[in-house]
């Protein structure tokens, strides 16, 4: 069973039904894209507001809430590891993809979707990554390949990287010379797992680690380190949009799918299917790459993407993490692989970083 994460219970609010539907996303300018791009729109169409709940831990919050039997979210925004973990342990709903809006020209949305993608229990609204960025007015030259990352002798300067196995051991392999193809099949194995965190302990004395989205943006901003593992569409807001002389490193990117998942015992699951299905429209997936580069994992909706909403003149197709320039090397993440695998290289993760 998914552990049980008490403190997460305080995030229960007043019941979806007495203010509408309870979404509960990852905050900051994502949870706001999504606001824009769909929360306003379904409520305008419906006249059910919606209202959003942050976490950095939306998995955990699901998890705590139907153990517990006092769920007060409607929807939920997941990774695919995540939604096929809460499927699997019978925390989410089904959703069956017959209920999904078509494409404009009719194509069913099962087939309009990226092939593997879709779930039973899960609707993709977005493909994010975690790429290396890196404040382009203090390196003499821009790193180059994934490799650059270790490399405090051409490259100083100390390094921001998620304080969790997963992005971290994977990029370690990557700049280690380990194929894509090969990243998940190392990792399976022991050697595999010590290769990465010897390859980590080369740059360990250099590593600050974070915790939340926001946290390398500001520790690039203020000068604490050269170098960091960050979310794409969070370093593309601050250069584009803040000024900060933050640039993306996109060889050795690790790309996942999010979307949503109604957690069993929502309050409103009838108008939670009904969000998930206006919020999973092109065009509303369209709208939200838009706002945010994030690819939309629909087909029909890549063709649809515009300029940034924002400034109305930045093309936004090359900015996401599916431009095909961008996916040369880039790694996808494999879901089953994290459900076989999280809780195990979890804690020897763990016991890596307290042996420091």
């Amino acid at each position: 069973m998914l552990r049980l994460v008490p403190a997460l219970l305080l995030l229960s609010a007043a019941p979806a039904g007495a203010e509408g539907l309870t979404v509960l996303s990852w905050g900051g300018d994502f949870a706001a894209a999504q606001d824009i791009a769909m929360a306003r729109p379904f409520a305008e169409q419906t006249g059910m507001p919606v209202r959003f709940v942050d976490s950095d831990d939306p998995l955990g919050v699901v998890a705590a809430q139907v153990q517990a039997g006092n769920v007060t979210v409607d929807v939920a925004s997941v990774g695919q590891g995540a939604a096929t973990r809460l499927c699997d342990e019978g925390m989410a709903l089904p959703i069956p993809s017959a209920s999904l809006a078509p494409a404009g020209d009719g194509t069913a949305a099962e087939q309009d979707f990226v092939p593997g993608m879709l779930g039973p229990c899960f609707v993709p609204t977005d493909i994010y990554s975690t790429v290396i960025a890196y404040d382009a007015s203090r390196l003499a030259a821009p790193p180059a390949r994934a490799a650059d990352f270790f490399d405090l002798t051409r490259f100083p300067g100390r390094r921001g990287l998620s304080r969790t196995p997963q992005f971290t051991l994977e990029l370690a392999l990557l700049a280690d010379g380990v194929g894509r193809d090969q990243v998940y099949p190392l990792l399976a194995t022991p050697a595999g797992v010590e290769r990465a965190l010897a390859k980590l302990d080369t740059i360990r004395n250099q590593i600050i680690w974070w915790e939340a989205g926001s946290q390398p943006i500001q520790l690039l901003a203020d000068g604490e380190v050269a170098m960091a593992a960050a979310y794409n569409g969070r370093v593309f807001k601050a250069a584009h949009v803040d000024g900060l002389p933050l640039a993306i490193l996109w060889d050795g990117q690790i790309y996942e799918v999010e979307g949503w998942v109604i957690p069993r015992g929502a309050p409103n699951p009838q108008a939670a299917m009904e969000f998930v299905r206006f919020s999973t429209r092109p065009e509303a997936l369209s709208a939200m790459a838009e706002q945010l580069p994030y690819g939309p994992p629909r087909l029909s909706a890549q063709k649809m993407v515009g300029r940034f909403a924002a400034d109305g003149t930045t093309p936004m197709a090359p900015e996401l993490p599916t431009a095909p320039a961008n996916l040369a090397n880039a790694l996808a993440v494999d879901p089953a692989f994290w459900a076989e695998h999280e809780a195990e290289l979890r804690e020897r993760f763990a016991a890596w970083l307290s042996a420091r």
